[in-house]
């Protein structure tokens, strides 16, 4: 079945997962994150003095890391395809990598570009920077004023790709759950 795929996404510490796990409350089908599992593995192998950034920043092999990722995110995307739900939510999409990669000054292969290009999802919700809420921790070590930066490299990623982007105002997670509801018609 070809389910509609929504991306939710946003510069860490938006209020992404909050939005995420309140919309499979409500029973609608959410892959999750998955960079937050690399980091936490990507740590393990690192000192702790040296946690000054994003994982692509400190791992040993940025590359695979990258190709990991992405990865992931593909299957995601494919996995969806296999769901019965009509509709699915990602937190995060496989343009989100490009972003990142861009932030960090790294180098793709057209592969990444030609799977953004062919690799289509339905919407794209961004929530925006929202100081008041913005907490670093284990997996979130950007600063507020970094995650800005990410924020502005999520949305020429997806523009790029053709995505007319929503933006999710800031409220209460109850709020945003019914403002993205809304836009997608449910």
């Amino acid at each position: 079945m070809n389910s509609k795929k929504i991306v939710i996404t946003g510069g860490p510490g938006t209020g992404k997962t909050s939005v995420i796990k309140a919309l499979e409350k409500e029973g609608f089908y959410c892959f999750h994150e998955i960079i937050r599992t690399m980091t936490l593995e990507a740590k393990k192998e690192t000192k702790e003095s040296s946690l000054v950034s994003n994982p692509l920043a400190f791992v040993k092999d940025p590359n695979a890391f990258n190709n990991m990722l992405f990865n992931g995110r593909l299957e995601q995307f494919i996995n969806a395809d296999t769901r019965k739900e009509n509709i699915v939510f990602f937190d995060r999409g496989i343009p989100d990598v490009l972003a990142y990669m861009d932030y960090f000054k790294q180098e793709y292969s057209s592969t990444f570009i030609d799977t953004c290009h062919n690799k289509k999802y339905s919407q794209i919700f961004i929530l925006p920077p929202w100081k008041e809420i913005y907490v670093s921790d284990n997996e979130r070590l950007e600063s507020f004023e970094e995650a800005v930066e990410i924020h502005n490299h999520l949305e020429k990623s997806y523009t790029s790709f053709g995505y007319n982007i929503i933006t999710v105002p800031t409220g209460t997670v109850a709020e945003r759950v019914a403002f993205i509801k809304e836009k997608t018609k449910m």
